[in-house]
């Protein structure tokens, strides 16, 4: 790993934006491979960083940081890979499901999967049936990811998933769901594809919907 990546990498892992940003671009001024600052750089760090959360070492604020470091990297590389084709990992259309307005976790899991290079639309907090079929729709979207923070809007998951079928999308688009109150049982009950109870495992499970 060349000293820049190391750098690149470190800062991510610390939350450290501006540097993240200076050597991103010292790095692609010095003409580094785009897809090897985002693999090798970003995603490698971002990967570290959900196993230390899961190992118990990393908790949610430092998570945050790393996350939001990585996005300000991303923010300057992402010319860069659409210049040199770098392929997505897929499009992910992401939202807390109606009448619930908790949107760390979302916004965490969408920052992580960006961080996998997965393209995100993300639809915000509060999100109708009907705006996560219109998005699917418009975008066609490989992956839903709902989210819920409390007990008396999980349900809206499963209306979501309704609107899904009755718009004929349900079969081109996996559903993953997540949230505090959630588990997998839930998750199986409402005919969700895949269960993530945390953003570091929400890429994993991102992945392996995708593979399957």
């Amino acid at each position: 790993m060349s000293d820049l990546l190391r750098d690149i990498y470190s800062s991510i892992m610390d939350g450290r934006q501006k540097e993240t940003a200076e050597k991103v671009q010292e790095a692609l001024d010095q003409g580094a491979d785009p897809s090897v600052l985002l693999n090798e750089g970003m995603i490698a760090a971002m990967t570290e960083v959900g196993k230390l959360f899961e190992e118990g070492e990393y908790f949610v604020p430092e998570m945050l940081v790393a996350a939001r470091a990585m996005q300000t990297g991303l923010g300057i590389l992402k010319p860069y890979l659409v210049k040199a084709d770098v392929k997505s990992s897929g499009k992910v259309v992401a939202g807390t499901v109606k009448g619930d307005l908790h949107d760390i976790g979302k916004n965490l899991v969408c920052m992580m999967l960006e961080g996998s290079a997965f393209e995100i639309i993300d639809l915000g907090a509060d999100v109708d049936p009907q705006r996560f079929v219109e998005a699917v729709h418009q975008t066609q979207a490989d992956i839903v990811a709902m989210s819920a923070l409390l007990t008396t809007t999980m349900p809206n998951m499963k209306v979501t998933i309704e609107a899904l079928k009755a718009a004929g999308l349900r079969d081109n688009v996996k559903v993953m769901v997540g949230g505090a109150p959630l588990t997998q049982q839930y998750a199986d009950e409402i005919g969700a594809d895949g269960f993530a109870p945390d953003a570091s495992r929400a890429v994993a499970t991102a992945k392996s919907l995708l593979a399957a």
